[in-house]
């Protein structure tokens, strides 16, 4: 329960699984962060139910939040896709892929930028050792002056000294390449967490993907329209008051659309 105590007053304000970004409580930095922005809120006067209402109805779509928390389960396995791009987002990130509840593989494609000092880049890597099953190791479009492996090759070897299996890893330096691979290894049960750096292009290959066997995802459909053109039927005689020039029914009810006059 999220509560705000002002002088001495309890003000219970509303159950964390109730709020969506927090996925039912398990994203606990979420709920830290509801905690604050809650906080904030009644500082500056919010009244409490507008405070519930943006609590209750902010959540971690895309489309809300794109690169924060955002979860695509359309495939036979889930996706978790964040921007997290430095060690304390990067192991929040792990914590929840450990409570989510998963009856395949958990599969992780990190990155660090390229900007960063190594062991900056060894950080991110020791806070996901250990916690997954495969772990693909690739690098950011923009090097920033970075050979084209090292960042990936550096986390790759941040993970075997943390005591990873090479086997359970792969360098793919390219990001589409990476997340591809991750894709393609995806099995029903599985979720994959995926560290991105260019957001709309992942995330629509994310959508995008088909895997072997399936159709593609609804995300991914555009719907044909249900009608092409208006079907014009002839006006009943009880609603013969009703026939103007220009007066048509079809699906969509009965409207009035005269002909413009040349």
């Amino acid at each position: 329960m999220v509560t705000l105590y002002d002088r001495g007053g309890h003000i219970p304000l509303v159950w964390t699984h109730l709020i969506p970004a927090t996925l039912e409580g398990r994203a606990t930095h979420n709920v830290q962060n509801a905690m604050f922005a809650a906080s904030m809120a009644f500082s500056l006067g919010v009244k409490l139910d507008a405070i519930r209402q943006g609590l209750r109805t902010f959540d971690t779509t895309f489309y809300q939040a794109p690169g924060r928390m955002n979860i695509f389960d359309e495939h036979p396995f889930k996706v978790l896709f964040d921007y997290g791009h430095n060690a304390h987002a990067v192991s929040m990130l792990a914590d929840l892929a450990g409570r989510l509840d998963v009856t395949g593989r958990r599969i992780v494609v990190l990155a660090g930028p390229g900007d960063r000092r190594d062991e900056d880049l060894r950080a991110i890597a020791l806070a996901v050792a250990g916690r997954f099953d495969h772990y693909i190791c690739r690098r950011d479009d923009n090097l920033r002056n970075r050979a084209s492996d090292e960042v990936p090759r550096i986390q790759a070897e941040a993970l075997i000294a943390a005591g990873v299996k090479k086997s359970a890893i792969s360098v793919i330096p390219d990001e589409q390449e990476a997340i591809d691979a991750a894709l393609r290894m995806g099995r029903t049960g599985d979720l994959l967490l995926i560290f991105s750096d260019a957001l709309v292009r992942s995330w629509k290959q994310i959508i995008r993907f088909r895997p072997e066997g399936t159709s593609a995802p609804a995300a991914a459909r555009v719907p044909e329209s249900v009608v092409s053109s208006p079907v014009t039927e002839q006006i009943p005689e009880s609603l013969a008051p009703l026939a103007l020039d220009g007066l048509i029914r079809d699906e969509r009810g009965i409207r009035y659309a005269p002909e413009a006059s040349d």
